[in-house]
Parts: C-alpha cells; sequence; structure tokens
C-alpha cells in the first residue's frame, strides 16, 4: 500500500471563514463583486513555507529542483529560502537542462558544485537518469519541486519516475511541492505503447495527461510503474486554490526553448514536429511558436532563419537555412482551450504539403507519438476524426484510471 501525507494551507480555512463573514454584512447586489475580488490567487506549494518547514527540521535534505522552483513574486530560489531558514540542505539534484536552466534541450550535464550555494549539485541527465544510493547517502528525506507542462515526452516526470524509485529503495521519503499544469485542463492523444518505451515516453499515458506532478507521481506508485513494483513514500503538499481548469501563468520558463505563455500552450501539438524535418523554431526566439522548411518555399509567405544560440539551441535543426512556413505568434490559444484536445491539423497539413514526403519523418517521430501508428496513419491520408477512433478504448481507459489519483476534482 501506499503511504501518502497530504497538507493543505491553514490560510485556505481563515479565507473561507472571512469570505463567509463579510458577505453576511454585504448587500446582495454586492456579493459577487464582494467574491470576485477575494478569489485567492494560485498558489503552488513551495510558496507555502509555513505549512511544511517544521517537517524539515533535523532532516538531512536533497533537492530535486531547477530554475522553476522559485518562491513569491521576487522569484526567490526555493534552496535560498530554506538554507536562510536554517533547513538542511546537503545535496542539489537536477533534471534535462541542469539546475539553472540553461543547458540546451538533450545537452549532457556533468556533475558540479552550485556555486551559489555552494552545495554539490548531481545531474540527473548526465550519466545517469536515476540517483545513485552514493547520491543519496546520508539524505533521509528527499524533495521534488520542479514546474511540468503536462506532456508526456517533457522528461522531467521521467525524472520523477527515477528518483522515486531510488528513494523506495533506498528508504527514504519523497515530498512533492506540487504545482499547477498549465495544459492541465484536457487529456488527449495516442497512449504510449510500452514497446516505445524512451525517456520521452515511459509509461503507457496519453501525449497529454492533464496531472501535476503530485497527481502523477500517485499513479506512478498506484499503478506499479517503479522497478519491481517498489511503493515511494510520498509527502505531497498541494497547491493552493488550484483546480485543472483554472489558467495559469508561469513565473519562471520550464526550459529553455518554452520560453513564454504561447510556445507552453502550444507545446503539446507543436512537439511532434520534433520527429520532422520541419523546424518548428529552434535556433530563433519564437520556438514552439513558428513552423517552416526551406523546401516549402512558395507554399508559405512567412519565412525565418534558425541560428545558433548559445544556451538555447547550439545547434538547431535547418540551421542557417530560411524557412518558409506559419507563425502561431498570435494563435489565440482559448480555441485550445475551448476545443479540450490536440490540433493534428498542423501536422497533416505540413506532411500534406511538403514536397519530399519520404523523408518528411525522421526515426524520433515514433518515440514521440509513442508507436508507429500515428506515422502510419499520416501517410496514409487518414482524417483527423478517423486518427482520434483510432486512440480508443485506451484514452477512455486511462481517463478512468487518472480519476482515481487527482487531488483537484
Amino acid at each position: 500500500m501506499m503511504r501518502i501525507k497530504i497538507l493543505l494551507p491553514a490560510a485556505l480555512i481563515c479565507c473561507l471563514f472571512f469570505t463567509c463573514d463579510n458577505l453576511a454584512q454585504t448587500p446582495k447586489r454586492q456579493h459577487k463583486l464582494a467574491i470576485k475580488k477575494m478569489v485567492p490567487p494560485i498558489t503552488p506549494a513551495a510558496d507555502q513555507v509555513p505549512v511544511y518547514l517544521d517537517y524539515l527540521k533535523g532532516k538531512n535534505i536533497g533537492m530535486l529542483v531547477n530554475q522553476t522552483s522559485v518562491i513569491g513574486p521576487k522569484k526567490i530560489p526555493v534552496v535560498d529560502s530554506l538554507l536562510k531558514l536554517g533547513v538542511a540542505v546537503k545535496k542539489i539534484f537536477g533534471p534535462e537542462h541542469g539546475f539553472r536552466g540553461n543547458a540546451s534541450d538533450g545537452a549532457t550535464i556533468n556533475d558540479s558544485k552550485d556555486p551559489v550555494t555552494g552545495l554539490p549539485a548531481i545531474s540527473l541527465y548526465g550519466k545517469h537518469y536515476k540517483p545513485t544510493p552514493g547520491d543519496l547517502k546520508g539524505i533521509n528525506l528527499m524533495i521534488f519541486d520542479v514546474q511540468d507542462v503536462g506532456t508526456r515526452f517533457y522528461t522531467y516526470i521521467s525524472t520523477l519516475h527515477y528518483v522515486m524509485e531510488a528513494c523506495a529503495e533506498n528508504n527514504i521519503e519523497l515530498m512533492i511541492l506540487d504545482r499547477p499544469n498549465p495544459n492541465g485542463y484536457f487529456v488527449d492523444g495516442p497512449t504510449l505503447d510500452t514497446a516505445f518505451r524512451s525517456f520521452v515516453g515511459m509509461h503507457p499515458i496519453p501525449v497529454v495527461h492533464g496531472m501535476t506532478i503530485a497527481e502523477y507521481a500517485q499513479m506512478i506508485n498506484g499503478e506499479g510503474w517503479l522497478k519491481n513494483k517498489v511503493q515511494c513514500k510520498l509527502k505531497i503538499v498541494k497547491v493552493a486554490y488550484y483546480t485543472h481548469d483554472k489558467p495559469y501563468k508561469l513565473p519562471v520558463s520550464p526550459s529553455p526553448n518554452l520560453n513564454s505563455d504561447q510556445s507552453v500552450l502550444l507545446y503539446p501539438h507543436i512537439c511532434f514536429f520534433e520527429g520532422t524535418n520541419i523546424s518548428l523554431g529552434r535556433g530563433t526566439m519564437d520556438p514552439f511558436q513558428v513552423l517552416g522548411s526551406p523546401l516549402l518555399k512558395g507554399k508559405y509567405s512567412f519565412s525565418f532563419k534558425p541560428v545558433s544560440i548559445p544556451g538555447m539551441s547550439d545547434n538547431p535543426p535547418l540551421k542557417d537555412q530560411l524557412c518558409y512556413g506559419i507563425s502561431l505568434k498570435d494563435y489565440n490559444t482559448d480555441t485550445l482551450r475551448q476545443q479540450k484536445k490536440l490540433n493534428l491539423a498542423w501536422l497533416i497539413n505540413f506532411y500534406k504539403a511538403y514536397p519530399d514526403k519520404e523523408h518528411f519523418f525522421i526515426a524520433y517521430f515514433n518515440k514521440l507519438a509513442g508507436s508507429e501508428t500515428l506515422k502510419k496513419q499520416i501517410i496514409a491520408g487518414k482524417t483527423e476524426a478517423e486518427i482520434r477512433e483510432s486512440w480508443e478504448p485506451a484514452l477512455s481507459n486511462f481517463k478512468a484510471t487518472r480519476s482515481k489519483y487527482l487531488l483537484y476534482k
């Protein structure tokens, strides 16, 4: 059985009493205004330091964090904040892009010493993905605080898997400081065939899973996905005032190429192009917002040229080549929120327009899609409706399973 403790902010109870008391004293006409004004903002778990601080005292702490692990409007790193409060943080662990979040996509990161805190910084995107017993020596509580974006191929949930597995095997509790999922409002896409399991897709889930990190951790435990079905002891600190339907503006870019809210919201729909010979804007300041290829000259009027941008895209696909295609910088992402489904039209239309169809896809596409099926369907000229029909019943089955682990109903 998995052992989970969930901590709630005491401020929530106070807010409810305060709201009810004030509504009782205001005229009926003003009730809606009073409620609107008093709706508190979404508060990530890390910001609720008083809720979890006492639990950290007397423990040697390891922290899986990156540049998104910040507190408050001043965006103070949670590591720095806890150190100043006397918490015994002993080691930092970093996922893809590194602890400071400034490494390019896929770049190997070595262990180092953090120049700001002086703490050992262990890379979980270098020699190994999983913390070793040596990495965890002397640690009796791990903290996981990273901003995810809610897709199967975004690798932070793969890092979560390995951290959970290592903690379970070494009898270390894992505290998750939960954060909102900006794409948590929908669940969609083909479900991974485990024959295509990789670091960009470890579990049999659809492309968009609609869960926060803490909810996903509960699913990993509950579905027995860890090696030998070991169970990780979890302590969860929830996001306050959050539901999956609430829009959330990320305070910090979750990775170098998701550098705007627009790119974060387009990412689930655009990332398929990583497995094609179409540029999705790496090497520009608008990654995941523009699509194009040199071979599409004359078919599209919009153009852009990928170049090397150190720390963001050192060697982007189609580097220094003028690409023709479309810009989605001004695309109304409210449309995506209303439809609550993946936009396959961009992928299908670019395949139809691409003159060298034999070389449209690259091998990486099947890893992203989670099987060979989607590629075969597009080549065969299947409609979006036909493709969606093939996602069932796996998609509905996942939604039913997901419902067991939701913390934010």
